[in-house]
């Protein structure tokens, strides 16, 4: 989380313009995710070989062994190290992280990583090389959309890169791994749209979050001990995720390519919204839009 903090900091004098308030820099949504996955248990010990996360131990741990902690290492580590890099905590700073223990293979300064991960990190120095450009043309929105576009590429790379975590997966019910896929599913939609995740609209979007890790014989929407709003976003991921695996994944791809300008990708964000949102909205609704905002195109 202190990553996180500095990250906000870093970037804060630089983001002015796309704020109203000072929790409006992008950078926000990260610590709040952390945050869901420490209060919904998703940072402990899935093995139950140590308290690790449990409320019987240091509920501020994350385990080396949890799946979700290991990419949020991906989307944790790389940010500071390339924000180190470019100069946006200090000039000439050199960091080394120091690996989680029980985890292998973490890399831990920028030079290791660009060298294990070069996508990602090419595509974070080039997220805040982009940042410190302060003077600019280009109107407001057309800023914002634009360096919005550079940190979701940049986002996702980490995603991608967090593959590497996919051998912990196997800790987990086979209802959590659907989940944990389907997130990362709906990742794609959202990078789409160039979503500005403040911390107002973060919250929105991690309130109907399931609240505990799942198990075995939960199936939304019919978890009892959820929410019906947990339960509604639970089914409208597997939904998105299905619906793209059945079709070969092209319902990403039509949405990507639905996403070619600040107008659509302002009403993409809209539709989002009021699928994850709204029960009343019909999933139906959602594929036929795709072809009417591509069209404009």
């Amino acid at each position: 989380m202190s990553l996180y903090r500095l990250l906000v900091a870093a970037t804060d004098p630089f983001t002015e313009y796309m704020r109203t308030n000072p929790t409006d820099g992008p950078i926000w949504g990260l610590p709040l995710q952390l945050g869901w996955m420490l209060t919904s248990g998703r940072l402990a010990d899935p093995t139950g070989a140590s308290t690790c996360g449990l409320q019987t131990g240091d509920t501020m741990c994350i385990s080396a062994q949890s799946w979700w902690g290991c990419m949020n290492y991906f989307t944790s580590a790389f940010p500071f190290l390339s924000a180190a890099q470019n100069g946006l905590l200090g000039q000439d700073l050199q960091v080394q992280l120091q690996a989680p223990e029980g985890a292998d293979g973490f890399c831990t300064t920028h030079a290791d990583c660009s060298a294990q991960y070069p996508d990602a990190m090419t595509k974070w120095d080039a997220f805040f090389q982009a940042v410190k450009v302060t003077d600019s043309p280009l109107p407001v929105t057309e800023k914002t959309d634009n360096i919005l576009g550079v940190y979701w590429q940049a986002q996702m790379a980490s995603l991608y890169a967090s593959a590497v975590c996919n051998p912990r997966q196997s800790h987990y019910s086979s209802e959590e791994v659907a989940f944990a896929n389907s997130w990362l599913n709906s990742a794609e939609y959202v990078s789409a749209v160039h979503f500005h995740s403040t911390l107002e609209k973060t919250v929105l979007f991690l309130n109907p979050l399931p609240s505990r890790v799942l198990l075995e014989g939960d199936v939304a929407p019919n978890i009892a001990d959820l929410s019906q709003e947990e339960n509604h976003t639970l089914s409208i991921f597997s939904w998105m995720k299905n619906i793209n695996t059945l079709l070969g994944g092209s319902l990403v791809r039509m949405w990507k390519g639905a996403m070619c300008s600040v107008t659509t990708r302002e009403k993409g964000r809209a539709v989002l919204e009021q699928l994850i949102l709204n029960p009343s909205f019909a999933t139906s609704t959602l594929l036929s839009i795709i072809p009417e905002m591509a069209s404009s195109c």
